[in-house]
């Protein structure tokens, strides 16, 4: 026998005016018109999703700058080859970051870019003979900065010899530039995954103690950021388990770090940073994000809500 359709006339019906729901006409975007101020830009924006967080990023940062706590500053090497340093480094200036925490691919990047003003070779090309990151001045400059890291860290060491250096694009970047303002930063590597470990000039006990000594420098960054903001951006896996471990760490060892906002900026939805840096570490009280998009558009976007929220606040 053919099967009967179901008889829908006894289903049970509300009125739409008194249903909640999430969005209203308050919250659609505005149409947008030539010659439009930044902060006007953003109020046309509309209130959902991805665009309402990122201004409520914007506005923890704010909060947590005008209330003197940390914002610390988490990110792998492509923020850097796209071209972000020099708003990175504006907010470095203005006091907006409190540290920075890098892989190892970031002290290649920057130091090409120091150096030589490029970076980011054809690795497809160069992995054919053999070539790919063999570059002479890279290895020598960061494995040097390793050698002299044991005792000061990684990154105040490679900051130093930028800074000091006779470098011709050193303004541009993140290491020398962190240096000369009294910025932190750490950089926590993992053996042979950074072009440099390769080189004739490795030593790979220099590296691994001065990484070290960066990840006990970070941890006590962390200590201190019960109110602050965390921010990741472009790494899956070794940033945000080392911001894991260093928060158990501070936390075993009695420190109060349990009402803080942490970001996650990247490409993709990774396990590791949504779970590591956006839930768990947040369960005690704090707030955590997750925005998708390209680096590239979404920083330069973040700061400028960032400087217009502090402007608003002035």
């Amino acid at each position: 026998m053919p099967v009967k359709p179901l008889d829908f006339s006894g289903l049970k019906t509300y009125s739409l005016f008194e249903r909640p729901s999430k969005v209203s006409v308050e919250d659609l975007a505005r149409p947008l018109s030539p010659g439009l101020s930044f902060k006007e830009f953003l109020a046309c924006l509309p209130k959902e999703l991805a665009a309402k967080d990122l201004l409520a990023v914007a506005r923890a940062m704010a909060h947590a700058i005008k209330n003197k706590r940390p914002v610390i500053w988490g990110f792998g090497a492509h923020v850097i080859k796209v071209g972000l340093t020099p708003i990175i480094i504006d907010l470095m200036r203005r006091g907006f970051i409190s540290a920075v925490m890098v892989n190892g691919a970031c002290m290649v990047h920057d130091s090409e870019l120091a150096m030589a003003g490029i970076t980011s070779e054809d690795v497809a090309q160069a992995l054919k003979d053999g070539s790919f990151g063999a570059a002479k001045e890279t290895g020598e400059l960061v494995n040097r900065a390793a050698k002299e890291g044991c005792k000061q860290g990684l990154g105040l060491a490679l900051g130093k010899l930028l800074a000091e250096g006779d470098y011709p694009y050193k303004d541009l970047s993140l290491f020398a530039s962190a240096y000369k303002l009294g910025v932190p930063v750490t950089v926590h590597v993992a053996i042979g995954t950074d072009i440099v470990h390769m080189h004739p000039t490795a030593d790979g006990a220099a590296i691994g103690e001065a990484s070290f000594y960066d990840f006990k420098v970070f941890c006590r960054l962390v200590a201190d950021l019960e109110g602050g903001v965390f921010f990741l951006a472009g790494s899956a896996v070794l940033l945000p388990e080392v911001f894991l471990k260093a928060l158990t760490v501070v936390r075993n060892l009695g420190y109060k770090v349990e009402k803080f906002t942490t970001v996650n900026f990247d490409f993709i939805r990774h396990y590791r940073p949504l779970t590591n840096v956006v839930n768990r570490p947040t369960m005690t009280g704090g707030k955590g994000y997750h925005i998708t998009g390209h680096h590239e558009i979404l920083i330069p976007l973040l700061a400028g809500a960032l400087l217009e929220e502090l402007s608003h606040e002035a």
